[in-house]
């Protein structure tokens, strides 16, 4: 092995614990989505369809979950889950597409992060908006570069760090929850239930909540991510199914109990975080300031850890060749500092396109979720295709999980489909890249008609947002 090469590989990673995995899992789960929930479900539903999301989200999820257990088990020499699975199964090209899709979701929802912030405190600095001025924007990208400086120390200490930031930013959340179960008025809980007339049928209510479901999962396949750093291959299973399980009571339970607070029509005007205001018309100023600081911890602990899987993602990719060369280059403290140079542009960018959107909050949440449903679908059909044949068991859980995914893509709208196309689409040079580097052929047949779709997609999406078919 030549110098040139031995400069691209990284020592042995630090070996993370169960506790440790679940921990980062949690943290992945709990951010900037859970603080949002109150506004989001009642710009969309009432009391029976959340109850009826949740169900399903839940479901869904958990089957997922399950997947990404099973999947670490029975295929402990796939690293990087996701990505891994995506490529195993289906190619490539496919694999790539993965790989892209889930960097690009995580780079994404860490512009949802910043943008609640800036709202957060524009509550009191004016000049700061939603989160969607010049201003915040640049605020925002002060802080994503000094993340950056962080998490460029060594994913030992952001690891550490992001456990400190689990357990303080789940301690506000638990107490809304219980404040909110004491002040909660029968009377508004019942006027609530069946929704709001803007709201549509029970079907739309569900519908237009699934997006909002996806956005606070992300995170349940963290321990897929980090599987090459696990002490055990077991322990990348089990910290999926408890990270899971730890978070999903506190997502629903955010959600329903401030249907008893607030008239519906009242919650879904509100700025955010909407949490935050929702404990204030309960208890006070002093809740609404309670709930923004723990909102501000809990964002920069999930901030860290999306920031870290993003660029794991990439640095795999790279690894397995499916990435050009230099995104795997590490440093001595285990950090692919070219991916997350990468990982912080794309951040970067996608915080100067909020300042066109008409929402911008909503707009990356959304943009988040669409972005992912790909590499899900993608891993959930790859159980599929290993189980059949398999323990009758394993399979159905499989096949609810691509079923429920698929769902999703079709609740997500033409509108997030075809402006993740043009995310999509331009990737591709990436892949050619890789190829090139190895003296390879581009394109297989069967690659080039995926390619055809892509590029057709961004083509079409292009066109849709120049006419104002669909905008941002």
């Amino acid at each position: 092995m030549s110098q040139a090469d031995t400069t691209t590989q990284a020592p042995p990673a630090a070996k993370l614990s169960l506790p440790t995995l679940t921990t980062m899992v949690v943290g992945s789960m709990v951010g900037a989505g859970v603080f949002s929930l109150p506004r989001r479900f009642a710009q969309e539903t009432g009391v029976a369809g959340a109850l009826i999301a949740w169900a399903v989200a839940g479901t869904g999820m958990l089957m997922l979950a399950f997947v990404f257990q099973t999947l670490a088990v029975r295929r402990p020499d796939l690293d990087a889950g996701v990505y891994a699975y995506a490529k195993a199964g289906f190619g490539e090209y496919l694999g790539f597409f993965s790989a892209f899709g889930y960097w690009a979701s995580a780079c994404v929802g860490n512009v949802t992060y910043w943008v609640l912030i800036m709202s957060t405190i524009g509550a009191i600095a004016p000049a700061l908006g939603d989160g969607d001025t010049v201003l915040a924007v640049v605020l925002s990208s002060v802080g994503l570069w000094l993340f950056f400086a962080l998490i460029s120390r060594g994913v030992k200490e952001a690891a550490a760090i992001n456990r400190i930031v689990t357990v303080a930013k789940v301690v506000p959340i638990i107490v809304f929850v219980i404040l909110a179960l004491f002040y909660l008025k029968p009377s508004v809980f019942a006027d609530n239930f069946a929704g709001a007339d803007y709201a549509g049928s029970l079907f739309n209510q569900v519908k237009g909540t699934m997006l909002a479901t996806v956005f606070v999962f992300l995170g349940v396949e963290g321990a897929s991510v980090y599987s090459r750093h696990a002490r055990r291959r077991e322990d990348v299973g089990r910290a999926t199914i408890l990270g899971f399980v730890s978070v999903f009571a506190i997502f629903a339970s955010v959600t329903i109990v401030s249907y008893g607070i607030m008239p519906m029509a009242e919650i879904a005007e509100l700025r955010q975080p909407s949490m935050a205001e929702v404990l204030e018309h309960a208890v006070g100023t002093w809740g609404k300031v309670f709930v923004s600081v723990g909102l501000i911890v809990s964002v920069l602990g999930a901030y860290l850890a999306w920031t870290l899987m993003a660029a794991e993602v990439l640095y795999v990719a790279a690894k397995d060749d499916d990435m050009p060369r230099f995104l795997k280059r590490a440093t001595a403290a285990d950090v692919p500092v070219p991916a997350l140079v990468m990982s912080t542009v794309l951040s970067q960018i996608v915080l100067v396109v909020t300042l066109f959107s008409d929402d911008a909050f909503n707009f990356a949440l959304d943009l988040t979720s669409a972005l992912t449903l790909i590499p899900f679908l993608l891993a959930a059909a790859f159980a599929v295709k290993i189980g059949w044949g398999g323990p009758g068991g394993r399979l159905a859980i499989a096949v609810i999980a691509t079923v429920y995914t698929a769902f999703l893509i079709y609740a997500a709208g033409l509108k997030f489909v075809l402006v993740s196309f043009i995310i999509y689409a331009p990737a591709t040079v990436l892949f050619v890249m890789a190829r090139k580097e190895q003296g390879r052929r581009l394109f297989s047949p069967r690659e080039l008609v995926t390619l055809a779709v892509s590029v057709a997609g961004a083509a079409l999406g292009v066109v849709a947002l120049a006419v104002g078919w669909i905008s941002l």
